[in-house]
C-alpha cells in the first residue's frame, strides 16, 4: 500500500483495472489521463474507447473502488470521455477522410426490417454522444429519409476547388445522405450496374461528412452490385446481417454473411428481428409469428455472435412512419431497448478490432 496520496500512486492502484473487452490495463492503454489530486479529492479522466461503451458503469465503478483504498482519499471524481478508435487500413482501399469506422447493416432478402435496424442503430450510437452518418444505399428503395423525420428535407450541393460536395441533411443526431433527396417521390430508379456503383461512390467520397465516428451503410438486401462496390472500395469496419427468424429469411441471411466473409469483411454478428410479436394491449404476452430460435441458431452454425433479438411492436412501424425512431419515441419499449443494446455491442466490437492485432 502506498504511504503518500499522488498521481504515481493513483496510476498504480489502477494499474490493475482492465478494460473488461479489451482485457488489458487502463494505464498501459492511456485510458487515464489528467490526474489531479486536490487534499483528499482525487479525479482523473477515463478515455474510453467509444462514447457507446457498454460497459461504462462497471469500468467507472471498479476505478472508483480502486482509487478509494488508498489512504487519504475522501472523494474521487471520474470525468468520462471518449477516443473512439480507427479501424484498420485495408490494401488496396481507400478510407473515406473524417471518417473513423464504416458499418454495413445488411440483409439476404427484403422485408426483414434491416433500414428500421439501420436507422435506429445509428440514432441509438449518436444518442450516446458519437458522431454518426447514415448512407442510405438501398438505391432502388430509399426509406431511411421518412425513417428519420426528412422525407421534405432539401440538400444543397456545392461547388468547391475539389469538385462538387453534398451536404447532408441531419435529424436525430445522424447526417443522412439517400438516392430520396436527388429524386421525385414516385420516380422509379431504373439503372444498371455501373450507375449504381457510381452513386455509391459519390456518396462516399462527394458528400461533406466531417468528422465521424460510425458510418452506416444501410445496404440494398442480396448479394448484388452494391454490396460490391462497397466492399471493394472502402476498408470496412464490420457487417451486420439483419433477419428475421423465418426459414426463407434464414436461408438468404446465410448467403449475404458468406458474402462478406469471402470480401474478407468482418461480419460482426446476426441480429434477428421480427423475434416475436407484443401486442400493444397484452404487453406481457407474445407470440412467434415468424418462428423462433432461427436466428441463434444460424449465429451458432456460421460461427457468428447473435448481437441481439428484437420484438415486433407496433410502435415501431408507427415510428418509422412518422420519423420518429422508437429509440426516440419509446426508449423504453422493449424493441428501443433491444435496439439500444444491439448499438452498443456493435460499438464495442468495432473498437475492440481497431485495437488489437
Amino acid at each position: 500500500m502506498y504511504d503518500v496520496l499522488d498521481s504515481r500512486s493513483v496510476l498504480e492502484v489502477l494499474r490493475p483495472v482492465q478494460d473488461p473487452e479489451l482485457r488489458k490495463s487502463l494505464v498501459e492503454l492511456n485510458m487515464i489521463r489528467n490526474v489531479n489530486i486536490d487534499g483528499g479529492k482525487v479525479s482523473f479522466t477515463l478515455v474510453l474507447t467509444t462514447p457507446a461503451c457498454p460497459l461504462r458503469e462497471f469500468i467507472v465503478e471498479d476505478c472508483e473502488k480502486a482509487v478509494k483504498k488508498l489512504p487519504g482519499v475522501t472523494e474521487v471524481k471520474v470525468e468520462v470521455t471518449a477516443e473512439t478508435p480507427q479501424q484498420k487500413n485495408v490494401p488496396d482501399r481507400n478510407g473515406v477522410p473524417g471518417i473513423k469506422n464504416i458499418l454495413a447493416v445488411s440483409s439476404g432478402k427484403g422485408g426483414v426490417g434491416k433500414s428500421t435496424v439501420a436507422v435506429n442503430v445509428a440514432v441509438a450510437l449518436a444518442q450516446t454522444g458519437a458522431k454518426v452518418g447514415l448512407l442510405d444505399a438501398d438505391i432502388y428503395g430509399p426509406n431511411d429519409p421518412t425513417m428519420l423525420g426528412l422525407g421534405d428535407a432539401q440538400i444543397t450541393v456545392r461547388s468547391t476547388d475539389k469538385g462538387e460536395v453534398l451536404e447532408p441533411a441531419f435529424n436525430h443526431g445522424v447526417k443522412l445522405v439517400s438516392m430520396g433527396f436527388l429524386i421525385d417521390k414516385d420516380q422509379p430508379v431504373i439503372w444498371r450496374g455501373p450507375m449504381l456503383n457510381g452513386v455509391i461512390r459519390q456518396f462516399l467520397y462527394q458528400v461533406e461528412w466531417g468528422e465521424l465516428d460510425y458510418l452506416i451503410v444501410d445496404m440494398p438486401p442480396g448479394t448484388g452490385d452494391a454490396q460490391l462496390t462497397l466492399t471493394q472500395a472502402v476498408p470496412m469496419a464490420g457487417a451486420v446481417i439483419v433477419t428475421t427468424p423465418q426459414t426463407v429469411a434464414l436461408l438468404d441471411a446465410r448467403k449475404g454473411l458468406r458474402m462478406f466473409q469471402q470480401m474478407n469483411v468482418p461480419v460482426l454478428g446476426i441480429v434477428e428481428n421480427m423475434s416475436y410479436f407484443i401486442p400493444p394491449d397484452m404487453p406481457d404476452k407474445q407470440y412467434d409469428i415468424f418462428g423462433s430460435g432461427g436466428g441463434e441458431k444460424t449465429a451458432t452454425e456460421l460461427g457468428v455472435p447473435l448481437l441481439g433479438c428484437v420484438p415486433l411492436e407496433i410502435s415501431t412501424r408507427v415510428g418509422g412512419d412518422n420519423g420518429v425512431p422508437i429509440v426516440v419515441a419509446e426508449p423504453d419499449s422493449a424493441a428501443a431497448k433491444a435496439l439500444k443494446a444491439i448499438a452498443l455491442t456493435i460499438a464495442g466490437k468495432v473498437s475492440v478490432a481497431a485495437l488489437t492485432a
